[in-house]
């Protein structure tokens, strides 16, 4: 399964989540088996091709794009980094934005 995160940076120790439009680098998390595989990271949301899930860090965020691709979209409650989001993600600790 692949998550989709907008990061701020492409240190995944360091990098948090933010709003798309201020977006520096996405980061594209491989998730199988209960746990985070590998990370990737890209400049553009253009360069990816598929996500099963996105997670923003607003539920305010326009999703249309997202949605029209079949992501699904959650939003992060007070996780920062993409630690904090995966292990929310995996106790479904995170909202459907709507």
């Amino acid at each position: 399964m692949l998550i989709l995160i907008p990061v701020d940076s492409n240190d995944e120790a360091k990098a948090q989540v933010v709003l798309m439009s201020e977006a520096k680098h996405w980061a594209l998390v491989d998730f199988d088996e209960g746990k985070m595989q590998a990370v990737k990271f890209y400049n553009s949301k253009d360069e990816i091709d598929w996500a099963d899930f996105a997670i923003l860090a607003s539920h305010k965020e326009d999703k249309t794009d997202l949605s029209e691709e079949g992501t699904v979209v959650l939003h992060v409650r007070d996780e920062k980094t993409i630690e904090e989001i995966i292990d929310a993600y995996r106790f479904n600790d995170l909202d459907e934005v709507r």
